[in-house]
């Protein structure tokens, strides 16, 4: 009758477990809907269009590869590799100013300084589009403020070229590498400086024996973070640039509205079918670097 009673008991309590569970499962009910409406249907459509091709004189469709295999040739793929030329170089750049920016910061004894950075950079991070690149063309345009005083046009400058979109870029990938490295940073234990300098290890040799090591998952990652978020940036260069460069965010926007060929809508969701492949290798390889770091910096 015990042993019952017991099983009893235990069932009972097992039920209760899970009514008070079911609550915490409702709330995410919204929020799962909403991700499958807003990513999951705009993601079936673009595969589903990737692979349809229309027939110019019946209009039947039929699946074939046909429009990836076009993504990846001509002016296409000039424009998938300037696209990944342009995000590797700004996110290098990014990476190599951010971090000891970010270690300025965390070195300092001033609150107010750190506070005010990390607060201007979460502000220029999210700063973008077509204002960012109005604001760079009225200051180093070919007739802007700079340019003009400078004289820089004398010197060959332009800002609607390539490295001109690299500088209009760090705008918002050094503060962005800077947000992502900051805590990272602050995970560096005084005692492993202090134990360094006990063994006779100057400054140089602590960060490139100690630091360094330690900080590499987390700077790998914030390059891919940085590597992705140059490579899905459009209304800046859009704005900026035209098709002066080519980059494939503009290049599946002339397809999509006919720029240059009428029909080519599909072999724009094939390129962005190559963005979302590029994309899922980023996240790969961000998310376990992610992980690594956080596992070193909380042992």
């Amino acid at each position: 009758m015990t042993a019952t009673l017991t099983r009893a008991d235990v069932a009972s309590a097992a039920s209760q477990k899970r009514r008070r569970r079911a609550p915490g499962w409702l709330a995410v009910v919204p929020l799962l809907a909403f991700t499958a409406v807003a990513f999951g249907l705009p993601a079936i459509a673009m595969l589903n269009g990737a692979f349809t091709v229309k027939d110019p004189t019946s209009g039947a469709s039929s699946y074939t590869g046909q429009n990836l295999t076009n993504s990846l040739q001509g002016p296409y793929l000039t424009a998938l590799i300037g696209s990944v030329k342009l995000s590797a170089i700004s996110a290098v750049i990014a990476v190599l100013l951010g971090l000891p920016l970010a270690q300025a910061v965390v070195s300092s004894r001033s609150r107010a300084l750190r506070d005010a950075v990390l607060t201007a950079s979460g502000v220029l991070a999210n700063f973008g589009g077509v204002p960012l690149a109005f604001a760079f063309v009225a200051t180093l345009g070919n007739a802007g403020v700079l340019t003009v005083h400078l004289g820089l046009a004398d010197h060959g400058w332009s800002l609607y070229s390539f490295w001109g979109l690299v500088l209009v870029y760090l705008y918002f990938l050094i503060p962005l590498m800077v947000l992502t490295i900051t805590p990272a940073l602050d995970g560096l234990r005084g005692q492993w400086r202090e134990a360094a300098r006990n063994n006779g290890a100057t400054g140089v040799q602590y960060w490139r024996f100690v630091a360094l090591p330690v900080l590499a998952p987390s700077l790998l990652g914030g390059l891919v973070l940085l590597f992705g978020s140059a490579f899905a940036a459009y209304a800046t260069a859009a704005a900026m640039v035209g098709s002066a460069v080519p980059l494939v965010t503009l290049q599946i926007a002339d397809a999509i509205s006919g720029n240059v060929l009428v029909g080519q809508e599909n072999v724009a969701l094939a390129l962005s079918l190559d963005m979302v492949l590029v994309a899922g290798l980023v996240m790969a390889v961000y998310l376990p670097l992610q992980r690594r770091s956080a596992r070193w910096l909380d042992a």
